[in-house]
This record gives C-alpha cells, structure tokens and sequence, in this order.
C-alpha cells in the first residue's frame, strides 16, 4: 500500500500542472479504501453498516430477497435503508432521487438491482438510473468477469476486469433534431474524466496485482473523441512502467474476447463501449446471472449486476438466478471491511455451484431461485 500511495502521489505531481481537476477526486479513490467514511464509522460503533439499497426493476425485488434471507442466516451486521425509484412502475421522482442521494451521503455505499429505462421519449433524455449515477458522480464501473469453479463454459478459469468511464460518451444525453428528420447526437469526452478513468485503472491494476491494461477504442474513426481517450491513456501509462500496456479498436477486442479472452487482464474504455463489453464478457462465464459489478466515486461505492438486466419476462416466476447478485453484496461486505462475512457468503455460493446438484434454468439446472438461495444457506459454514 505504501507503494501505491507513492505512485499516486507521483502521478498527481506529475500531471497537476496539465489537469488538477482530473486527479483531485482521485485522492481518496472509494476503489483503493476498504472503509467508508462518516455513516459507516459511526454506524461500526454502534455494531452494524447502514448501507442503501435500490430494488430496481424486473427480478430486481426477487434478487434483494435472497441477499436479505442469506444476510440474516449469515448473522450480517448490516441494515438495509430500503428505496424504490422505477419509472416503470411510477415511483420516480426528483423527490424520491434526492431522498436517495440523502441516504447515500449518510451510507456512502448502496447494493442496487438495475433500474429500468423506458426507450420512450417523454421530455427527459437522460433517465433516473443515469441522473443517479451523474449526483452521485460514478464514474467507474467495475465488472470482475471470473470462471466459477465447477461450471463449464466454452472458455474455463477466465480471469480478467472491465473497468467502464460511465458519466459521459454517448450517455451524456445530448440530443436534438437539428433539421425536419435529422438527429444529432453527440459523444463528449473529455481530457478530465478520460485522464481519470485511465489512472483508476493502473491504480487498480497496481492494487490487485494485475499485469497488463488494454485501452479499448475507436480513434481510427473517432479521431478527435476517442483520440483523446486514447492519448491520456498513453500519457498516464507512462506514469506505470511496471504496467504493461496496448491499446485494441473496439470491432477487434470483441471479436479477440470470443476467440482467445486470455489474453487480455484488464480493459479500460469509454462508457458505450463498456456497456457492450460487459455484455459479451459476462456470456463467456454464464451471462448476467453470474458476473458482479461495482461502480465507483470519489466518495460512494454501488454494487451491483455486472450486466444490467432487469429480466422482466421472469418477474414472479422463481426462475431467476441469484449468484451475480450474492457475489456483489459480498463484495460489498468486503468494502466495509467485513471480511469473514463476504467470504462465508462468496464461498457459500461458489460451494453450491461447484457441487451442481441446485442450479437456476440459465444454467441448465431446473432449481429455482429459492431452491438456490436456500442452498446457499446450507452451505454456510456457521
């Protein structure tokens, strides 16, 4: 850690004078400290975390169930300060977003299901899940795509990160008819925030004792945009020579991640081509029933799906599968320092997968997702 602390320090130095805004967040990277501050320090006294939590949409609910039925047989020394915002279902309002912005800056951590966004144009470009993510200024996404031992897929023992800018890109929701049938859309990237998703991910890269980070883009054809992207990339490589790093166009890396996913340990790129990334990844070790996802702020950690879906067609059906929502509330445990109880529950789950007697239709089993979240609790080893 010391050493970390001193590449950051270095980093920070170096590139003050070009950016400051871009590293000043970085400073107290949520990634790169294990406890959060204020709500969960006073709340560690009193013997328990409060930490926020979003249903979401879809199977969302049904998911949020299992992880409280196994918190409460794992003897979980969290609370839930439960909120629902769905444009789906009418529950969303600026009301209810900044009531759970309040209970954020009291938490500082979340475990959320995904909030669906209507295709529909009412007024509003940009939807509640995005208008969340921009408050609270998250902006990287973390997805671990990891084999689960004892699942075969078509790639086995996969091991790599996709690490996601996510508050601008394509979804920075500026669009409008310029002429009668003619619709503009713009992509803004920015030096600040492409300077700080590229040091977020030597930082973890550095932490998790990660090798190589690969910068996925399209600069051949978006010169300016992606190019930009790219070039602080290269500047901030330059600043971790103990890093390996190159660089992949986009159409390349997905067609790369189907033929030969090991080659690569750890991607950084901007937010749409996260979004498609994080898909195809989380098909090569099971699909989005099994991979876990993070996002990150100077100040807030939300833990999540990897690929978000919200699997509406499953909804009260007791079909849908609860590992990729376990494993990210037990990394959310691990954030707070609650190690025995994120591995007791990471454990668990990987435990009863491996044996293959109890498992969701997704992955060829014919369990339901009770049957798997008891079998969880069965395999605590309490």
């Amino acid at each position: 850690m010391a050493a970390l602390s001193a590449g950051r320090a270095a980093a920070g130095g170096l590139l003050r004078a070009r950016s400051l805004g871009a590293w000043r967040g970085l400073r107290a990277s949520a990634a790169l400290q294990q406890i959060p501050r204020a709500k969960s320090e006073n709340a560690k006294s009193e013997g328990t975390f409060q930490v926020t939590m979003l249903p979401g949409d879809g199977v969302g609910p049904e998911l949020m169930h299992a992880v409280k039925e196994v918190f409460k047989a794992a003897s979980v020394p969290v609370v839930f300060d439960e909120h629902h915002l769905s444009e789906v279902q009418n529950m969303a309002s600026e009301e209810k977003l900044d009531q759970v912005v309040d209970s954020m800056k009291e938490s500082k951590v979340a475990l959320i299901g995904k909030i669906h966004t209507p295709m529909e144009y009412k007024g509003e470009l940009a939807s509640y899940d995005m208008r969340l993510r921009r408050k609270l200024d998250l902006f990287a996404n973390v997805v671990h795509v990891k084999s689960l031992p004892g699942y075969k897929t078509r790639h086995n023992n996969l091991d790599l990160v996709i690490i996601r800018e996510q508050t601008e890109g394509e979804y920075s929701s500026l669009e409008h008819e310029s002429a009668k049938g003619v619709i503009e859309c713009l992509k803004i990237i920015t030096r600040a925030k492409s300077q700080r998703i590229a040091k977020f991910a030597f930082d973890y890269a550095t932490k998790k004792g990660r090798s190589k980070v690969t910068a996925v883009h399209k600069a051949n054809i978006m010169k300016l945009g992606d190019g930009l992207f790219l070039q602080c990339c290269e500047e901030v490589a330059e600043l971790y020579p103990k890093i390996k790093f190159d660089t992949m166009i986009i159409d390349n890396c997905c067609m790369q991640l189907v033929q030969n996913p090991y080659q690569f340990d750890v991607l950084v790129m901007p937010n749409l081509y996260g979004n498609i990334i994080d898909n195809l990844a989380a098909g090569l070790v099971g699909g989005a029933g099994v991979v876990p996802g993070e996002s990150y702020s100077a100040e807030y950690a939300v833990f999540e799906m990897g690929a978000r879906h919200p699997f509406a067609q499953a909804v009260g059906r007791n079909i849908a599968n609860p590992t990729a929502m376990l494993l990210s509330a037990a990394n959310m445990l691990r954030h707070l320092n609650l190690e025995f109880h994120s591995n007791l529950i990471a454990d668990a789950v990987k435990k009863v997968i491996k044996v293959g007697k109890v498992r969701t239709a997704d992955m060829g089993g014919y369990a339901t997702s009770l049957d798997f979240t008891q079998a969880v609790i069965a395999a605590l080893d309490v």
